[in-house]
């Protein structure tokens, strides 16, 4: 086990390296959109810190400080996705973990004697935020007798009216609920309500041939509801199943310039790569203006506390300033559900979750830190590496970013991090599809998700499912349904000797 002075020194080396700029070289490219928190100077250093590598002999510097001098250096274990970032303060500390506290936190129905933690549902998913996303790190499908806690169905329909098609057109909503069961299929309710309904899935195995003859089994779901207890799904309601996403380094995301990533966008794919990243439009609920989406699956949110607003009022029914609906999800037609009483205390707010309760749980959910890189150094990662730039993926999953200069928080500015995305939405093909339109993505719209901490995913949560929907049961069947702008770099995949295909998959267990 790493000594915690060490573990002191290799945070403070990174800080004051990447305080002065002192970044990993390679060519530099200019992104062709300037970014307004920094000197041309700066802007020069930060293009040829982020320039994609060229040499595969040797790591390259900082490299395995995926999260900057945010990055937790604590060993490998069950809680890795746990940890604070290693450069907040010591007061800071303090309110993660308060908000650590407030996340693992069971609500209760009203009315209750706790005053404080009463307001759950009427109609829900989960009870606290950590049941959903299991020691902060990634759901599951449900396997055999489990429970579906860490998988849900989200419904949306298409706009029937010109209010409605005006309304996702202004962003004002992101998709348009299903007139009985809502946003959400909610599987659990409080005592003396029927739930909404079960999700069900199931699967048929379809076989992949590789070169050198191995077979790969990839199992492709097939979803439905059972136990309707408020009548039909509208006909025209789509069902789109979604595990939850790790909570990793939310803070940093947010705090990549906007510049960065739209640089990176080529919607009508102007270098003819076939990649055709868009970026993703979302509101601030600070501002009301249309921002950068760049959280969820579709890139649905523009900011952390957005993200974590709309899961406490559709994932647990508790309303919050953000989304003030104090009876979650119900829908006009639930009447019984929306004549619960709900669990607004007016000594503390006019909502359940009031504002030092999402200041506490958004500054944790900011400052869950990434983990340390494991073998970056070593010749099979680098090996590995070099396969994951020559196959395109890098085209998606683009390696790094230098944070803001002026960031919210001082421990995620300016900062150089590893995420592996280009936080875009992409078309990734039919086998992918859940035909559910989200703002300006469509039905076969995904955002590219971030790849660190993708080796420890095992060693947190117990199971290696990966996709939107858990289907992949390893990282090789999730690289094999990879299709639409990401056909080609899935084939080369498919195309890859053994060797060859075993080094890219050490590489991204190394993440």
């Amino acid at each position: 086990m790493t000594k915690r002075p060490a573990r002191r020194l290799l945070a403070v080396c990174a800080a004051v390296a990447v305080s002065a700029g002192v970044f990993a070289l390679g060519t530099a490219h200019s992104s062709g959109r300037a970014r307004d928190d920094l000197s041309a100077k700066d802007q020069k250093r930060v293009e040829a810190a982020t320039a994609l590598a060229t040499d595969f002999s040797k790591a390259e510097q900082y490299e395995a400080m995926s999260g900057g001098a945010a990055t937790s250096l604590a060993r490998t274990d069950i809680n890795s996705f746990s940890h604070f970032s290693e450069n907040i303060t010591f007061e800071e500390r303090e309110s993660f973990k308060l908000g650590n506290a407030l996340f693992q936190k069971l609500w209760v129905s009203s009315p209750s004697s706790t005053q404080a933690s009463d307001g759950l549902g009427p109609l829900y998913n989960a009870r606290s935020c950590q049941t959903c996303h299991i020691r902060d790190g990634r759901g599951h499908p449900p396997e055999g007798a489990a429970d579906a806690t860490s998988m849900f169905l989200r419904l949306a329909r298409p706009a029937r009216t010109e209010d409605e098609k005006a309304a996702l057109d202004s962003f004002s909503q992101m998709s348009l609920p299903d007139p009985v069961y809502g946003r959400q299929l909610q599987d659990q309710a409080v005592p003396g309500l029927k739930a909404e309904g079960r999700m069900a899935v199931t699967y048929t195995e379809e076989p992949v041939t590789l070169a050198g003859g191995e077979v790969v089994m990839l199992r492709r779901p097939h979803y439905s509801v059972t136990d309707l207890a408020y009548g039909d799904l509208d006909p025209a309601t789509t069902l789109s199943p979604r595990v939850t996403q790790p909570m990793l380094g939310l803070g940093l995301i947010q705090a990549i310039h906007e510049a960065d990533i739209r640089a990176l966008a080529d919607p009508d794919d102007a270098n003819g790569d076939g990649i055709r990243g868009r970026a993703a439009i979302a509101i601030d609920p600070a501002t009301g203006k249309q921002a950068l989406g760049r959280f969820g699956w579709k890139a649905q949110s523009a900011t952390v506390r957005r993200q974590s607003a709309e899961a406490f009022a559709f994932d647990i029914g508790i309303s919050t300033p953000e989304v003030p609906l104090h009876q979650g999800d119900c829908m006009p037609a639930q009447t019984a559900c929306l004549e619960r009483p709900d669990g607004v205390q007016p000594r503390l707010g006019d909502v359940e979750a009031p504002p030092p309760v999402m200041d506490l749980v958004t500054f944790y959910a900011e400052n869950l830190a990434v983990p340390a890189r494991r073998k970056a150094s070593f010749p099979e990662t680098l090996a590995g590496k070099r396969v994951f730039y020559e196959t395109g993926c890098v085209s998606c999953h683009h390696p790094k970013f230098v944070t803001r200069r002026d960031a919210d928080n001082k421990a995620h500015a300016f900062q150089l991090i590893w995420p592996y995305s280009d936080f875009l939405l992409h078309d990734m093909g039919e086998g992918l599809a859940d035909g559910q339109a989200v703002g300006v993505a469509t039905g076969h719209d995904w955002r590219t998700p971030p790849l660190w901490g993708i080796g420890l995913t095992k060693t947190v949560n117990g199971h290696t499912f990966f996709l939107h929907d858990g289907r992949a049961r390893n990282l090789t069947e999730a690289i094999l349904w990879h299709g639409g702008e990401a056909q080609a770099a899935r084939d080369r995949f498919a195309a890859l000797e053994k060797h060859d295909r075993d080094a890219l998959l050490t590489f991204l267990e190394s993440l």
